[in-house]
């Protein structure tokens, strides 16, 4: 995890690289905002290509560690078909603008710190690199960055508001500060990483967690049956906790929830689990078990199913076909991952013709 190496060569007190897509052109891999990290001994964590770019960028890196440079910008070209400039036969009709940044203990370690301390809290937030510097008074390469309620220095402040006027989530950007000074800032905002509620912790759970997990997700795991609490078994959980179904609400700020997935496997804590969520606005409740269940559940819920029904995806899940624990799960985590990014989860093949605009 891109993190886990950050915090570990942190602590040592190493420099790394962070490698970060600042523009893009066509069809690219990696959009603007995404980075991956090189240590001093050649370890690498992310991913910007299908693994086209990143020997290249690890060697790059490993110069500009030795060299002392703070900085490096570089472009990957592969909008011909022969790659005449790289030789790399990318063949992906694209245009990568890369950063290599320097990332210190001189320089606090940012902008990365900020981006670690975002992922831990699951908050929004902004950060920025600045590139060039006329003036004297402002470092070149100096990271920096702020929580969506913490302090920002103005630079960054005016680079923020201008990607929310122009709808971007990412982009270069040349501003001045409150006191005169031109900066060239890249700057970045993080969406809050979404958090999701399980009901129950069964061994089904754990593939749904592990690999939400994966995607950035934080997960909070509740059951009512104390066998099957055990933190062990959901390592990449935030949360793990044994909560009676009746003390749900009182025991969670379930309004902080993104989702919820009910999959107790037990007909009567599901009932309960579903009439606490009815009292909610989370927008994705998601229910394990038959349509013929669902409607049970319904019937017991009484006029609090109303309020319920236009959010509950039950059975939970897209229709991917398998039946083993691991593809119920995969079916789960995908139809969240469609559902939070406002898709529908078709293929892509389905709009042929049709201009997507991420642009893949």
């Amino acid at each position: 995890m891109i993190f886990e190496l950050f915090a570990r060569e942190r602590a040592a007190g190493r420099p790394l690289v962070a490698a970060i897509v600042i523009a893009t052109t066509g069809s690219t891999y990696r959009k603007a905002g995404a980075w991956m990290l090189f240590t001093q001994s050649g370890e690498r964590a992310g991913l910007l290509s299908g693994g086209c770019l990143e020997n290249d960028l690890g060697e790059r890196a490993v110069r500009l560690l030795a060299d002392g440079r703070r900085l490096e910008l570089t472009s990957y070209d592969s909008r011909s078909s022969d790659d005449p400039i790289w030789g790399l036969g990318l063949g992906c009709e694209g245009l990568m603008q890369i950063l290599l940044l320097r990332v210190d203990a001189a320089g606090g370690y940012q902008p990365l710190a900020e981006l670690a301390r975002l992922e831990a809290s699951g908050e929004a937030g902004c950060w920025s690199v600045a590139l060039r510097v006329p003036e004297a008074g402002l470092g070149q390469g100096v990271g920096a960055g702020t929580g969506a309620d913490g302090d920002s220095t103005p630079a960054i402040s005016a680079g923020q508001v201008w990607l929310e006027a122009h709808g971007q989530p990412a982009g270069l950007v040349t501003t001045t500060t409150l006191m005169g000074t031109s900066v060239e800032l890249f700057i970045a905002q993080v969406a809050r990483i979404p958090r999701v509620l399980i009901c129950g912790a069964g061994p089904d759970v754990e593939p749904v967690v592990a690999w939400g997990a994966a995607l950035g997700w934080h997960f909070t795991v509740v059951d009512h049956r104390p066998a099957y609490i055990d933190a062990a078994r959901f390592p990449a959980a935030r949360t793990v906790r044994r909560i009676d179904t009746g003390a749900l609400a009182h025991e969670l700020e379930l309004a902080r929830f993104d989702a919820a997935v009910v999959m107790s496997h037990h007909l009567i804590a599901d009932g309960q689990y579903l009439a606490a969520l009815a009292q909610t606005a989370i927008p994705y409740v998601g229910l394990l078990g038959p349509a013929a269940r669902r409607e049970r559940l319904f019937a017991e819920l009484g006029p609090a199913a109303a309020a319920l029904r236009p959010r509950l995806r039950a059975p939970v899940g897209l229709d991917l076909g398998g039946r083993t624990p691991e593809a119920i799960a995969l079916s789960i985590v995908a139809e969240l991952q469609a559902t939070l990014h406002g898709r529908q989860g078709e293929p892509f093949s389905a709009h042929l013709g049709h201009p997507n605009p991420e642009d893949r």
